[in-house]
Parts: structure tokens; C-alpha cells; sequence
């Protein structure tokens, strides 16, 4: 009776079922210093109820109930370490990374039915569409989703399940530039509108934002692109300038060199819209068509290469951008976390010489959340017109 009155109730099951079964006196001890050390660990971690604190060890915690606060604990701690940060721009960016992650990993259906809720222009022969960023526009083996692979799905959203129907793609982007696409009904349709871009006809406008103020603020790049191998620690192959001109011995002219055999002619046109707080939005306009023209040319001849190109803001290296303490605040990030910022390269319109009577055909996107986003941060305006 004097033990029962020492021990709680648990210890007076213990007890019960000590004499009820002639269990020897060292597992009955055991026992209760299991009990004990379960007080104990409830009085460390500040469980169980008020009224049980205050009325003493009345009544054992289950190991049931200690796994599920410790499970409780764990979600808490794991969701102070999964917050958003602070920054409005890194919550752009992680907001950006998530839209890009979720864009893989959604069924290829729903991919196809988020870009039928994108489509800009539509007639019975054309179909444009405001591509995403992140999301190639064929496919490879590492990543799930593309404009090609969703076509078939895409042309049954659009013309409601009907037989026959079909997509063909126009032309290509790459992977992280958003803006205008052009998807054809047809493979002739698609062709033309491949050979109109391809000979030049069709005029495109593309929107940046650059590091730094190109000088002058207006004007034309001409100068030949080639694919170049960069040695050293981090071997990897890039597009390179092969100017046709290097300054002469005495540094008072020019003199023209040999053309490369295996150098693309590369015009751009480009006109600086605005700048502020080091960083200039820059409308560019490619007469021709060379792959990485754009980032090449504002790089390695402006030297003011496109914010968020990570590939091509190092010519020796590769490694997420540098940008300078000015623009880091203005956008509120850190060195450290630039390599999330996306790459500030949109298609922002196209325009097609008219055929067979018909008018040229004029089609424009908007800029995406974290384009305009970081315009409203660096204070510059965006023209009212595209």
C-alpha cells in the first residue's frame, strides 16, 4: 500500500502486473525507472498540460504522444528554414524558381492546358503564344516538358478535341528567353514564317535589361560571331566575337583582317529606351540570326551584358554573375544569391510583312512579373508603346 502510495498510476499497473505474474524485483525496478525518465524528459521538454505541471508527475506520457510532438517540432523548424526571404526581389526569385519547377513537374497536360491560357494572337492559320521561362522549346533527356512535346495536346485544347488538329513550331527560343512564339496549322504555313525570319523580312524586337550604359546610346553592331574553346581550370566552348578590324601598330586606325572561314555575320540594332542606377533598359533588334547573338553582342562588344546571362558575363569563367554594389542594392540581393537572378531576355514584338493582299500583322507580348519587377527596383521607366 506504502509503494502504491509513492508511485502514480502507471507505477501501480506496473505493480499489479509485478505481483499478478510473479515478475522477479529487477525488471519491476526497471520499470519504474523507464516511468521516471519519461517524467523526466517531459519536465526537459516542456510537455504535457498546465494543469499536469502543477499538480506534479501525475500521469506517464506515451511514447505516441512524444513522437508526435517531436514530429511537430521537426515541421516547425523545417518551415523557419524553408522561408520565403525577406528581399521582395529574392521572393520574386524563389517565386520564379518554383513557377519553373512546377512547369517540369506538372503532368504534360496540364503544361499544355497553362499554354493555351497564353496565347497572344490567333487566326486560322497562326497561333502566338507567350512563352515561358525555363521551359525549352524542344525537348531533351533531362527535362520533362516542352513546347514541342505539348503540341499534340495544345492544338486538341484549341480547337476543342477536333480531329486532325495540329501545331507546328516557327522557330526556336532559347530555353530562359521569354516572350513571342509563333505556332503554325500548318507545315507550309510554318516554312514561310521560318523563311520570312530567316532572310531578315520579319522584323523582331527584343527588350533587355543590360549591366551598364551602352555608348553610344544608339547605333549598330556588325561584327562576325564564332564558336571559340576557353581553356583552362573550367573547359567549356562559347560564342566569341571575330571582328574584321584590330587597331593598327601605331594605335592611330584600323586595319582590316581576314574574315574567319567558320565566322557567322552578326548585325544587331540597339537603342538605350532608359537607364538608371547602372543598369539601362535596351530595346535590340537582330538583323541576322546567329546563335547567343544578342547576349554576345551586348557583352563582349557594348560590354554591358544582359542581366541574369551568367554564361556570358565571364569570358574565362563560369559562374553566376557579378554585379556591381550599386545594383545589388538596388535589387536588394546579396553577391551570393545572383545566380538565381533569370536571364532579362524577352521577345517583346515581331512584325510580318503582309502576303497575298494582306496587311503585316503586328503581334506584342508583356513582360514578364520579374522583368518589370526589377525595372520598378532600378527606378527605370518603361515606354508606354512596345
Amino acid at each position: 500500500m506504502l509503494l502504491g502510495q509513492a508511485c502514480d498510476m502507471s507505477t501501480v499497473k506496473l505493480l499489479n502486473v509485478w505481483k499478478s505474474r510473479n515478475l522477479n524485483r529487477s525488471c519491476f525496478d526497471r520499470c519504474i525507472l523507464w516511468n521516471t525518465r519519461i517524467h523526466d524528459y517531459e519536465a526537459t521538454r516542456g510537455l504535457g498540460t498546465d494543469s499536469e505541471k502543477e499538480t506534479g508527475r501525475k500521469r506517464g506520457l506515451r511514447a505516441a504522444d512524444i513522437a508526435e510532438r517531436l514530429r511537430r517540432e521537426k515541421e516547425q523548424n523545417k518551415d523557419t528554414t524553408n522561408k520565403v526571404p525577406v528581399s521582395p526581389v529574392q521572393r520574386h526569385v524563389a517565386e520564379l524558381k518554383r513557377f519553373t519547377q512546377q512547369l517540369q513537374s506538372v503532368h504534360p497536360n496540364v503544361f499544355s492546358k497553362a499554354l493555351s491560357k497564353s496565347i497572344l494572337y490567333q487566326d486560322q492559320t497562326l497561333i502566338a503564344i507567350n512563352k515561358p521561362y525555363g521551359v525549352p522549346v524542344y525537348s531533351n533527356g533531362s527535362i520533362r516538358n516542352s513546347i514541342a512535346a505539348s503540341l499534340p495536346v495544345l492544338a486538341k485544347i484549341i480547337d476543342g478535341a477536333k480531329a486532325g488538329s495540329a501545331l507546328h513550331i516557327c522557330y526556336s527560343l532559347e530555353k530562359d528567353t521569354t516572350g513571342i512564339l509563333f505556332l503554325a496549322r500548318t507545315e507550309e504555313t510554318a516554312e514561310r514564317i521560318h523563311n520570312l525570319i530567316r532572310t531578315h523580312q520579319a522584323e523582331k524586337r527584343y527588350m533587355v535589361i543590360t549591366v551598364g550604359v551602352p555608348v553610344p546610346s544608339e547605333g549598330v553592331i556588325d561584327i562576325p560571331i564564332i564558336e571559340k574553346e576557353v581553356m583552362g581550370d573550367q573547359h567549356h566552348f562559347k560564342m566569341g566575337l571575330s571582328p574584321l578590324y584590330r587597331p593598327d601598330d601605331e594605335g592611330g586606325g584600323l586595319v582590316r583582317v581576314r574574315a574567319h572561314r567558320q565566322a557567322l555575320g552578326a548585325v544587331t540594332r540597339y537603342k538605350v529606351l532608359d537607364s538608371n542606377s547602372g543598369c539601362s533598359l535596351v530595346e535590340l533588334q537582330p538583323v541576322t540570326g546567329v546563335k547567343h547573338q544578342l547576349r554576345v553582342h551586348t557583352a563582349l562588344a557594348l560590354a554591358c551584358p544582359i542581366l541574369g546571362d551568367h554564361k556570358y558575363a565571364h569570358w574565362n569563367k563560369l559562374a553566376p554573375q557579378k554585379l556591381p554594389e550599386g545594383v545589388l542594392r538596388r535589387l536588394g540581393l546579396e553577391q551570393s544569391k545572383t545566380r538565381h537572378l533569370p536571364l532579362h531576355l524577352h521577345v517583346r514584338q515581331i512584325t510580318l510583312p503582309g502576303v497575298r493582299g494582306h496587311g503585316d500583322l503586328t503581334v506584342s507580348c508583356p513582360l514578364p512579373k520579374f522583368f518589370t519587377e526589377a525595372l520598378r527596383k532600378l527606378q527605370i521607366e518603361l515606354p508606354e508603346k512596345p
